[in-house]
């Protein structure tokens, strides 16, 4: 049914510079209109932002390919991420065969995302908490990807992140951010890719911003 819009994002994914062939696989197997309310399923494969409930939003598919691109994924990487919000992009992380670990700070939210992936069969550990302290339990990380925006990197994960590991968020005030790449090349060295003009919901948590 969504067959010719899902290759018309393709196309407009590639356009912009989304080349990995494992990121847009993914995107043409992941079923979108699946992850986003009702109301506004027509709109699922358009290259917009949605609203999910709870002044979330299910992330524009051009964010979610670009930060997934930066990850740079290889084999079976063990991918932390912090905002599961509608669980789109853990799918796509499971989709190209990450194991991947996911944190909701919203319980409505995570419970939401736990029965769809129940429902779906999508393997991936969800747990209801605060993102900006990390999942220590399971530590460390290949990957930590970040889909809410901080007023800076939260030291708890640039602990949990393996050396070689990297790390993808946006930090900056609450109307604009920077997407940050960070590369741990050492227990205490980084190396930083920054890249401007990029919208995310607040990073809400005891090392992000305070909730209003």
């Amino acid at each position: 049914m969504y067959e010719t819009e899902k290759e018309e994002l393709i196309k407009v994914l590639n356009k912009k510079g989304i080349t990995d062939e494992n990121v847009l696989k993914a995107f043409l197997k992941v079923e979108r209109h699946l992850f986003v309310p009702e109301i506004i399923k027509h709109h699922a494969y358009s290259d917009v932002a949605l609203p999910i409930g709870h002044e979330q939003t299910i992330s524009q598919p051009y964010t979610v390919a670009f930060m997934t691109q930066a990850l740079e994924l290889e084999g079976r990487n063990k991918v932390l991420e912090i905002g599961t919000g509608s669980g789109f992009q853990a799918a796509i992380l499971v989709e190209m065969g990450m194991k991947v670990f996911s944190i909701e700070r919203n319980y409505e939210i995570h419970q939401r995302a736990q029965k769809l992936f129940d429902e779906l069969g999508i393997r991936a550990a969800l747990i209801y908490g605060d993102g900006t302290l990390g999942w220590e339990e399971s530590a460390p990380y290949d990957r930590i990807i970040v889909t809410a925006g901080g007023p800076e990197v939260p030291k708890r994960l640039l602990k949990q992140l393996a050396v070689g590991g990297k790390m993808v968020i946006p930090v900056g005030d609450r109307k604009t951010q920077t997407m940050q790449i960070i590369s741990k090349i050492s227990t205490d060295e980084y190396k930083t890719i920054e890249i401007p003009n990029f919208k995310f919901v607040p990073l809400i948590g005891k090392e992000g911003w305070k909730s209003e």
